[in-house]
């Protein structure tokens, strides 16, 4: 795109966008530069997010680009865990049921989509995507394939400390270790025609900003066009978050229809104009409230919002009503990428140990305490050593201990109690003590479970930008 400057009007792009598979050729995608909004769908905000509102999106929305955002802080380190086991593994596992539900009716309506979804094997996903491809009979599909955010090798030569412990990460503990890369290879796979971009470890707004770039031909150093491209992305990446889903409070933030959930889309003008929608008639809402609720979300600072692509500064946002389920956002800016980027770094810290066991009727409360003291006697006794142990009552102080005061004794209660370990044993020995309490009292237990698990933590480290390399593979459905 760099080098065409020529524009084509609304009916032209959609002469080449609604083609029949395989007429918009390399060379049209390359020379596409719109003049109208373009519109951009999230298919998805988490990996086991619904799939029937990204299949909406594609019949209803007019899309140019589906967006599937599906990594959270943990999800590329378990991918990794599944890869280290089976080499054709390490994607997102319901990547092909997605691809089964839109590809081949996003092909037929010329809809690119781009994803994270290859987490941390991009390549065994590109793989899938073909046979989902082959099996519903799209052809002349290309798919791009970003790599290059994994960089363990970077780590273990020890140059690098935790930003929470300043620590160095041991070797051996270490299970992932993902740079979040921005938009830029993104943006130049679509340059070259990619029908399908799929990526591992990339910052969730950055999945939106590049077809936004790409789409304009704006500059990856037009800083403040950035910050308005990663605001798109940023109200978009969550999904129904912002369409009501996160937002609902009966009573207080009623949202109707939340069975039938609409997941958001963008109308980004070439002027830089940002209007947040959903499709007439899901379920939900797009309000001026529930923008601005996922304008904050995750954003520590509104005024330096730090991302792969740019220093984006939220401070002078506007939000508007647009009519019905529309919302106009402005007054996004941006300066200069940070030259550092955050790296998630998983790693084994033990295991924990769980047990939990209920109590029910006049007295439920008193007997579960009982039983948390027990257990922690027991634990004393048997010399467990733990670096951390919880004794909840689920429903009664579970989520914000000792400040809770309920309005009136529960009926039922339900005994957590979870520790966490340096071995495997002792967190057996920490959820089978929470089992016995069946027989050894107090009173009235029942519904016991036990589950062990080893702990993957996370933290995080910068890392030089120049030392995460990115490249991109081309793969071709004929």
């Amino acid at each position: 795109m760099h080098d065409v400057a020529q524009r084509h009007t609304f009916a032209e792009v959609e002469s080449l966008y609604r083609a029949k598979p395989g007429a918009v050729s390399e060379t049209s995608r390359l020379k596409l530069n719109i003049e109208r909004p373009l519109r951009i769908g999230c298919g998805a905000g988490y990996s086991g997010d619904r799939i029937e509102p990204a299949l909406e999106l594609v019949e209803r929305g007019r899309l140019d680009y589906l967006v599937f955002e599906c990594l959270a802080e943990r999800t590329i380190a378990l991918a990794q865990q599944e890869k280290d086991r089976d080499a054709q593994a390490g994607f997102d596992p319901r990547l092909r049921e997605r691809m089964e539900a839109v590809l081949a009716e996003s092909r037929a309506r010329g809809i690119t989509i781009i994803t994270n979804m290859g987490a941390a094997n991009p390549h065994a996903a590109a793989a899938c995507v073909r046979d989902v491809a082959r099996r519903a009979g799209v052809d002349s599909l290309r798919i791009a394939v970003v790599t290059g955010d994994d960089v363990r090798p970077e780590l273990a030569s020890g140059a690098y400390r935790s930003s929470e412990t300043e620590e160095p990460f041991p070797a051996d503990s270490v299970v992932s270790a993902n740079a979040y890369l921005g938009a830029e290879p993104i943006v130049e796979a679509l340059q070259r025609g990619a029908d399908v971009v799929i990526t591992g470890r990339v910052a969730d707004p950055s999945l939106f900003v590049a077809p936004i770039l790409a789409a304009f031909d704006w500059s990856l150093e037009d800083w403040p066009r950035v910050g308005l491209a990663t605001l798109a992305g940023h109200l978009l990446e969550c999904g129904g978050q912002v369409t009501g889903g996160y937002f609902a409070d009966p009573g207080f933030k009623d949202v109707p229809h939340l069975d039938r959930l609409g997941f958001p889309l963008a109308e980004v003008s070439p002027a830089g104009d940002v209007v947040v929608t959903k499709v007439p008639g899901s379920g939900g809402l797009v309000t001026v409230a529930t923008c601005t609720e996922q304008l904050l979300y995750e954003v520590h600072d509104p005024a330096a919002y730090f991302t792969p692509d740019v220093v984006a500064d939220f401070s002078r946002v506007t939000i508007e009503p647009d009519g019905a389920d529309r919302v106009r956002v402005a007054g996004a800016s941006g300066r200069r990428r940070p030259d550092m980027l955050k790296v998630s770094v998983g790693q084994y810290e033990g295991w924990t140990g769980e047990g939990q066991i209920s109590y029910a009727g006049p007295g439920a409360v008193a007997r579960a305490r009982l039983a948390a003291d027990v257990v922690a006697k027991r634990l004393t006794t048997m010399g467990i050593v733990a670096s951390d142990v919880r004794y909840d009552l689920i429903g009664v102080d579970a989520l914000h201990g000792g400040a809770s005061v309920p309005a009136c004794e529960p009926y039922e209660v339900r005994l957590r109690v979870a520790a966490r370990t340096a071995t495997e044993g002792d967190a057996w020995k920490v959820a089978r003590e929470v089992e016995s309490l069946y027989t050894n009292g107090p009173a009235g237990g029942g519904g016991a479970s036990t589950v062990v698990k080893r702990v993957l933590a996370m933290e995080s480290a910068l890392i030089p930008r120049a030392s995460v390399p990115w490249r991109i593979q081309y793969e071709t459905v004929a």
